[in-house]
């Protein structure tokens, strides 16, 4: 391992020969780094926290503290790290705030500066926080979201693979997976430019699109509208669009211009 002489390490740490750890930082506790990684100057990493290989850990980056939540008593919880992950200045990484549980973050993400992502939340893979970016807690991002800068996610808020969330938005209700975000609650179309990027053929890309407008603009209630959808003999995507929705707690996102509920999917 390459140490600055000015880092502190505990002896507990399990650390691979192969991590470099920069000036100043602090590794408390249990934790474990893979081979690769870097950790880079006052970052600050404890608790049991498991994080993977070639993962690279920016300046005064907070990973596996103590979780924001009232109710929180002392316990053995865990944030665990994938590979190949960028996490830049100052991004906040809660551990759980239950007993065994665990904050998640899978592989080659990228967390852009002072984002936060609170305890028992769950990123895929590939997943980008913009600058500023705030998860409370349980929030659950699928692969391939991008979530611009200042965004603000409710507790709880599930966002499905390949969203993309505009700038400044604020969500309190689950975004369906494939679609654009934008104001306080609201999808405006499909992330078309997302879709192509990551590889899907032209014809899914029509079936989503569909599948949007059925649920969207054909006036049906949702669960009516998810009949239709799949009685269309529908793609994978398709249908991982319909099951989303079909597990939502939280309900999901009105369509720009109405309601989910009038002009657009009506609730049960």
């Amino acid at each position: 391992m390459k140490q600055h002489q000015t880092a502190l390490i505990s002896p507990e740490a399990q650390i691979d020969s192969d991590v470099t750890v920069g000036p100043f930082a602090v590794i408390e506790g249990p934790v474990k780094i893979g081979a690769g990684t870097e950790i880079m100057a006052h970052a600050h990493i404890s608790g049991h926290t498991e994080i993977g290989r070639d993962n690279t850990i920016h300046i005064g980056a907070v990973i596996g503290h103590i979780p924001q939540h009232l109710g929180f008593k002392d316990c053995v919880s865990y944030t665990k790290i994938g590979d190949r992950n960028v996490i830049r200045e100052y991004v906040t990484i809660h551990r759980s705030w239950m007993p065994d549980n665990a904050t998640i973050i899978g592989d080659d993400c990228f967390l852009m500066a002072m984002s936060h992502v609170a305890h028992d939340c769950h990123l895929g893979n590939h997943v980008v926080l913009a600058n500023g970016t705030l998860l409370g807690g349980h929030v659950v991002i699928e692969d391939n979201a991008f979530l611009s800068g200042n965004t603000v996610f409710h507790q709880f808020v599930r966002v499905g693979r390949l969203v993309m969330v505009s700038g400044m938005t604020g969500i309190g209700k689950d975004i369906p997976p494939f679609c654009i975000a934008v104001g306080l609650s609201q999808v405006c179309g499909i992330n078309v430019i997302g879709l192509r990027r990551a590889g899907i053929p032209e014809d899914r890309r029509m079936q989503i699109r569909k599948a949007y407008k059925t649920l969207y603009r054909s006036n049906l209630k949702i669960r009516d509208a998810l009949e239709k959808i799949m009685a269309s003999n529908p793609c994978d995507e398709v249908r991982h669009f319909v099951e989303f929705i079909q597990q939502s707690k939280r309900g999901i996102c009105k369509a720009v211009g109405g309601e989910v509920g009038e002009k657009d999917a009506r609730e049960e």
